[in-house]
């Protein structure tokens, strides 16, 4: 098909851009290489698209469609994408990325090479003509103005005629089209026909195709979601497009498959959006109000919420009492702790969906996590972790905010309703960061989950790097009882360096106990009920060290460029197992998979670390600033 038809079809909505999750992610070097290939002849590949049903009585796009099916481009939609911007001079309809890499690109007909605009070596050139100009108005008309506007230079066009239909010629093109169809192509097929053929590219997820299918007849629907998306993340919580339909999906039905969702009207997904948003909203609220667990650093499991979203659509979206609650949040609790869902999660939730369709109820779910388990018991070394990326990180600050342990500076209680804007929580390195690097301990034992307190921030920043055996009786003489509220073992030689680990270990064993306790009487609805906070709008957040900020900032920052975010405290070890080193932030095949080189995010690294992420052929940056740098010159200009 011409490729000029092919951006007709989408205009008219017979074909659709899927919106998948990671929009467009091209830049001006790939989309001048396209273009330049195209020019020269060169094949740029096929195009893979599924063909699928949609709902007769939808119209999409500006114009009518026949009713009943509609092409989604499954594999080409950055090259799609990047046609449609040059040639039209305008995103298309669903664009989500930076139009910047598409626009202002022009072509020198003298010496036949692609550049984007600069004024500097453009402006009183005439050889240099906007390569969007020429395709809407046509190298004939293109050519007659530029000859009207300046006869002088009559000449020069007609001696590079040639290069200009040539360069017109590409809306012509015709690029072949592979396509999937027929009623045996579910989402599941089409997604491992992807896969497949893409192997060495981003892969696609069943939500990612789901979504395609939702918007190829709504769409709107993107839109709708991500705002969605948006103020959960104002509420302090970092939810994928993935997870939510995932909800939707199991809100609507019952089963976490996606296929599922692809039999649901347009219609009904639209009634379904709002309410299924206000469930998600009550189980975020229990979580947030009765356990404290209040932002996206502390929540645990997302994917324990949408079974709890299945618990409560087969008890009518209303449990009887807050016993009922506390014990589903018992489960919610060590679902996270024992990561019920860090391995096949469509299968697993499968699973405990159908235990609950099956009328066995919470302790049914329970009794899944015993056998996946053995033992619900929490014991000292399950508190071994480090970084706040530990499982049981979560269970620290829930601990914290359920047990009525106060700050050491203020003597407050470390609760919701008893924390406003000015007293938000940090975390505490009970033995200072600094203070244990000068005595040469290692990162992992450094950030030890057991060296973490929950304080105000004001009370953190008054603390400073002193050491415990300096500040611990300070603050023990102004708020006595409050440390020990915080579950520290209150042997002053243990708050000596020397002590360290030994320190470590006793607090494990003291937040075992309490966890256990805790976990206990939730279980048996014997927890103070708190008032329930509606909305999550009320937060406290821990701001974490510097250099987990400088971690969520990057990530952060790489998503808003539609790049690869990377994986956060990645272990890179050696060929025998043995740990090499934990990197900060890590990109193991590269910004853009297979294409580029491994880079790794170093804060406040040894000169040994440094050299062995080297010798293992990574590209280290020691600041983000440095690898933004690098990154914005190498992938965004």
């Amino acid at each position: 098909m011409e490729i000029y038809t092919i951006l007709s079809q989408i205009d008219l909505g017979s074909y659709a851009m899927p919106v998948f999750q990671r929009g467009y992610v091209w830049n001006r070097d790939q989309v001048r290489k396209l273009m330049n290939s195209l020019y020269r002849g060169y094949p740029i590949g096929e195009l893979l698209v599924w063909n699928t049903t949609t709902d007769p009585a939808i119209s999409k796009g500006d114009g009518p469609l026949t009713p009943g099916n509609v092409n989604l481009i499954l594999d080409g939609q950055q090259r799609v994408t990047s046609l449609y911007g040059v040639i039209q001079g305008k995103p298309p309809k669903f664009f989500d990325g930076n139009s910047n890499s598409f626009t202002n690109l022009y072509f020198n007909v003298a010496d036949e090479t692609f550049e984007f605009y600069m004024a500097a070596k453009m402006k009183n050139d005439p050889a240099w003509i906007s390569v969007t100009d020429l395709m809407q108005q046509g190298a004939s008309e293109f050519i007659q103005k530029r000859m009207l506007e300046n006869p002088e230079n009559v000449p020069f066009w007609l001696s590079h005629m040639k290069e200009l239909n040539r360069l017109d010629a590409i809306k012509k093109l015709d690029i072949h089209i592979q396509t999937v169809s027929g009623p045996d192509k579910t989402i599941d097929v089409v997604v491992e026909i992807f896969n497949n053929v893409n192997s060495g590219g981003t892969k696609l997820s069943k939500g990612d195709l789901a979504l395609a299918k939702i918007c190829g007849e709504w769409p709107e629907a993107r839109e709708v979601l991500k705002d969605i998306l948006s103020s959960y993340r104002t509420a302090g919580y970092d939810f994928t497009m993935d997870w939510l339909l995932r909800c939707l999906t199991v809100y609507l039905t019952g089963q976490p498959y996606f296929n599922a969702l692809g039999q649901i009207s347009p219609d009904e997904i639209k009634k379904a959006i709002p309410k299924a948003n206000e469930v998600i909203g009550t189980c975020l609220d229990q979580i947030g109000s009765r356990l404290g667990l209040d932002h996206a650093r502390v929540l645990g499991s997302v994917f324990a919420i949408v079974t709890m979203i299945g618990y409560l659509r087969h008890n009518n979206w209303e449990l009887s009492d807050s016993a009922e609650w506390d014990k589903l949040l018992y489960w919610y609790v060590h679902a996270f702790l024992w990561g019920r869902y860090a391995g096949s999660t469509e299968s697993v939730l499968a699973q405990d969906l159908n235990t609950i369709s099956r009328g066995e109820g919470i302790e049914g779910l329970i009794r899944q996590l015993r056998q996946m388990r053995g033992d619900l018991t929490i014991r000292p070394e399950d508190f071994w972790g480090w970084s706040t990326g530990a499982r049981f990180y979560p269970l620290l600050y829930l601990l914290t905010r359920t047990s009525h342990s106060r700050d050491w500076g203020t003597n407050l209680e470390l609760k919701n309703k008893l924390l406003g804007k000015n007293s938000t929580l940090e975390v505490h390195h009970i033995f200072p960061k600094a203070y244990l690097y000068e005595h040469g301990k290692t990162k992992s034992i450094v950030n030890a989950l057991a060296n973490y307190a929950f304080l105000t921030k004001d009370t953190n920043i008054s603390i400073s790097n002193r050491a415990p055996e300096d500040y611990m009786p300070e603050y023990q003489a102004k708020c006595p009882g409050a440390i020990e509220t915080h579950w520290i073992p209150m042997d002053p030689k243990l708050w000596k360096i020397e002590n360290y680990e030994k320190f470590l270990e006793e607090r494990r064993k003291l937040l075992a106990q309490a966890a256990n306790s805790l976990l206990d009487s939730l279980y048996h609805s014997r927890m103070e009920e708190p008032a329930i906070i509606q909305s999550f709008a009320t937060k406290s957040f821990d701001n974490a060290q510097t250099e987990e900020e400088e971690i969520d900032d990057m990530t952060s920052w790489m998503e808003e460029h539609g790049l690869n975010t990377g994986v956060a405290n990645h272990q890179l070890v050696a060929s025998d197992g043995t740990e090499v080193a934990i990197i900060d932030l890590a990109w193991p095949q590269g910004i853009q998979v297979g294409l580029s080189e491994p880079i790794a995010l170093l804060l406040n690294e040894s000169a040994e670390t440094q050299a062995a992420v080297s010798k293992y052929g990574y590209r280290y940056f020691t600041s983000t600033e440095e690898l933004k740098s690098f990154i914005t010159n190498g992938y965004l200009s």
